[in-house]
Formats: structure tokens, C-alpha cells, sequence
């Protein structure tokens, strides 16, 4: 099994590049009031349809993304692809923004999260804050041992693979944080402990990403096996439309 595993900057917003979007993305992106919020919301959604389209052979104008939340309807969901003419929904879908990345990662039939934090996006003091409610007891009591330097990083590691986790799982927030346990930011990706309807240890693959650098970033997928990981960075060639590829 593959994991496929998308990597962009965010693009400058343009006429062409709206063509993407359907109706309620268009609503989405003109929602964010600032640009450069527009411009990461628009740059996953053009990911993942050239992603989607890439894999299944068809034009990215042919991929639709359903982002319905299941909870409450509004469309803030994990998204689920369909393509017109071909078997879009076998594909698991995660995407993710922060700072100047944005990432999509794909799957064949295995549910899938995808998260990047970058520091430049977390206000001074917010890790103690964040902690609180985001660590178990043991991740708090590891943090308190590293140096004043090392512990941004060192809690945006936890962060991101615990998002990978809960996007993986299409629960988000409703998930209890702290009831979720993985290794030290300084040991390979692992989870320890996770809500038992939620996920297992035995059940659950978890792995840093290297692709944004110093921005940690993490995987997960919802399957005993070891699945290959590919990264790599996308572009367009050209600005063009959707429905050339």
C-alpha cells in the first residue's frame, strides 16, 4: 500500500486558479478575510484535484470534493473525493496548511491524516497554553524537561501527529486530546495510548515527514500495515484551468 504525499507554497490567488473551485469552496474562500488565508485554502483545494486526477487519469475538473461535516453539515469536513467516470471513492484524502506549506496526502481505501505546524503560526506563550489542554500528563511532563529553545518545537511535534491522528479518524476536536498518547518529539512517530472507538496502537501507522524542514510535519493512517511514503514538492508547470492537465 502507498501513501502519496503532496507538498506546495501557496499560490497566488488568480482568475484561472478559482476556475477550481465549486460553489461552496468559492463561498469557503471568500470567507477568509485575510489573503493569505485564501491563498492556502485555495492551494489545497488545486492540490488535491491535480493529486486526485493524477492518480485516477482523469482531469482535475473532473474531481469533487465533498467536505460536509458529519456532525453538523457545514462544509468544514474531512473532505471525501468522487471523479466523474472513475472509482474516486476508494481514495482516502488529508489536507493541510500552516505558515508558507501547504500538503495533501493520499490513500488507497485506508483513512488518512496529514498535518504541518509552523512556528512562525503559534503567538509567544501559547505553548504552556496550548499544553494544558492538548498533553497527557506524561507528553506535559516531558516537555517540562526540555530547554526554553527546544520546546516550541519540541510541543509542535506533539501537535502535529496528534492532528494527523484526528484527522485520520474524521473526528477532529471531538476527540479527547489528552486521552491520546504518542512518543517523545525525539523518538520515531508512535501512538501509546488512544480512546478505544477511536483508533488503536495496533491498528495505527504514524511517521514524521521531512519535506518541510523545519516545520515538523506527520502522517497517519488507520491500518496495521507499514505502507510505502512517498513526498515530494508540487507546482504547476503553467497557470492553466482544470480542465487541461
Amino acid at each position: 500500500m502507498e501513501c502519496a504525499v503532496l507538498w506546495s507554497r501557496p499560490l497566488p490567488a488568480g482568475d484561472e486558479l478559482l476556475l477550481y473551485l465549486d460553489e461552496v469552496e468559492l463561498g469557503r474562500y471568500r470567507a477568509y478575510r485575510l489573503d493569505a488565508d485564501r491563498r492556502r485554502f485555495l492551494t489545497g483545494r488545486v492540490l488535491a484535484k491535480h493529486a486526485v486526477g493524477e492518480r485516477l487519469g482523469v482531469p482535475p475538473a473532473a474531481v469533487t470534493l465533498d467536505a460536509t461535516c458529519a456532525a453538523c453539515g457545514k462544509p468544514h469536513g474531512k473532505p471525501a473525493v468522487s471523479a466523474a467516470g472513475s472509482p474516486g471513492d476508494r481514495l482516502e484524502l488529508s489536507i493541510t496548511h500552516s505558515g508558507e506549506w501547504v500538503g495533501v496526502a493520499l490513500a488507497d481505501g485506508v483513512p488518512v491524516g496529514l498535518d504541518v505546524e509552523s512556528p512562525a503560526e503559534r503567538s509567544a506563550g501559547s505553548v504552556d497554553r496550548l499544553a494544558d489542554y492538548t498533553l497527557a500528563d506524561s507528553e506535559r511532563a516531558t516537555i517540562a524537561t526540555i530547554d526554553p529553545a527546544g520546546k516550541e518545537r519540541a510541543f509542535l511535534r506533539y501537535w502535529a501527529r496528534k492532528e494527523a491522528l484526528m484527522k485520520a479518524t474524521g473526528q477532529g476536536l471531538r476527540l479527547g486530546l489528552r486521552d491520546m498518547v504518542v512518543s517523545a518529539p525525539w523518538e520515531p512517530a508512535r501512538l501509546r495510548a488512544a480512546p478505544a472507538d477511536a483508533m488503536t496502537p495496533e491498528c495505527t501507522f504514524l511517521t514524521d515527514l521531512a519535506a518541510t524542514g523545519d516545520d515538523p510535519a506527520s502522517l497517519a493512517l488507520l491500518t496495521p500495515g507499514q505502507p510505502l511514503v512517498t513526498e515530494r514538492h508540487w507546482k504547476p508547470a503553467t497557470r492553466h484551468g482544470p480542465g487541461r492537465s
